[in-house]
């Protein structure tokens, strides 16, 4: 059988989650070949439908635009609590009302952050935001800092690093994604081919399940894989990083992590920020 193509980031959550797998060490698992890519690159090869690679790492907020050739995975993906994107800003900058016609950076335009940051604006910056521009996630932080954007939409271990920077977090948008729907906070989703056939879909989501338990069961094994990819990150962040991102949703969507993702594109869809899901879009296979 040859390799299938698999894309996912260089973050500690994803490749604590694939060492296993992309390591020969699940047995029964296709092997993989290997793609490294920002989440911005994965969202728009999804979108795209680019024939290079079987298996992504996307943001939930783009689902609507490609389940019609890829099928959700029930695992393997981040979703949880406590863990959603930061608005960061200037100490100085005021309130989330001062964001009205502000420049504000984000990681993706088809990003989850950047959905949930839209359905916060909505209901916190009256006017709304001004430009919005898109950087790679470490760049954000020192843009602002730098004074070149007024605030910056940030994800993963920035939430642990940005007072390195000098930032204030102006808002939390898991905070009030929880808040408002006492839903978790969907964010990455592993996605597959539905042309690669329900009897390897399934076998995609087995494999991942077992790489994810196998992580859990010796942490130290991943540790190498973590390190080698996680862009100097400090191993303490690393760990705080996997910690807040790989959790029992991980392992297994379950009920209510569907009814987060079916929340959060089906209100996106009612505020006509996305394409509206179909009954059935989510069914796995």
């Amino acid at each position: 059988m040859p390799k299938l193509k698999i894309a996912y980031s260089p973050c500690p959550n994803d490749t604590f989650v694939f060492d296993a797998w992309a390591h020969d060490r699940v047995p029964g698992a296709p092997r993989l070949d290997v793609t490294f890519a920002d989440i911005d690159l994965t969202n728009g090869w999804a979108e795209r439908g680019d024939a290079r690679h079987d298996v992504l790492k996307v943001s939930y907020a783009v689902l609507p635009w490609i389940l019609d050739e890829y099928a959700l995975l029930p695992c393997g993906g981040a979703l949880g609590r406590g863990c959603g994107p930061l608005v960061l800003t200037l100490p100085t900058a005021g309130g989330p009302a001062d964001l009205a016609g502000k420049t504000v950076a984000v990681p993706s335009e088809r990003s989850t952050a950047y959905l949930l940051f839209r359905l916060w604006a909505a209901d916190m910056v009256p006017g709304g935001v001004g430009e919005v521009v898109v950087l790679p996630f470490h760049e954000i932080m020192p843009a602002v800092r730098d004074g070149k954007v007024d605030a910056g939409l940030v994800i993963h271990e920035a939430r642990f690093t940005y007072r390195n920077y000098g930032l204030h977090a102006l808002a939390d948008m898991g905070e009030h994604w929880e808040h408002t729907t006492g839903l978790p906070i969907p964010l990455g989703a592993i996605v597959a081919r539905r042309s690669l056939g329900e009897d390897m879909l399934r076998l995609l989501a087995e494999s991942a399940r077992a790489s994810v338990r196998m992580a859990w069961d010796d942490p130290s094994v991943s540790r190498p894989y973590v390190l080698e990819h996680a862009q100097e990150m400090d191993p303490k962040v690393a760990d705080q990083h996997i910690g807040l991102y790989v959790n029992e949703f991980t392992a297994d969507l379950g009920e209510t992590g569907y009814a987060a993702v079916r929340g959060l594109l089906t209100r996106a869809a009612a505020e006509g920020l996305v394409p509206p899901l179909g009954p059935d879009a989510l069914r796995f296979p």
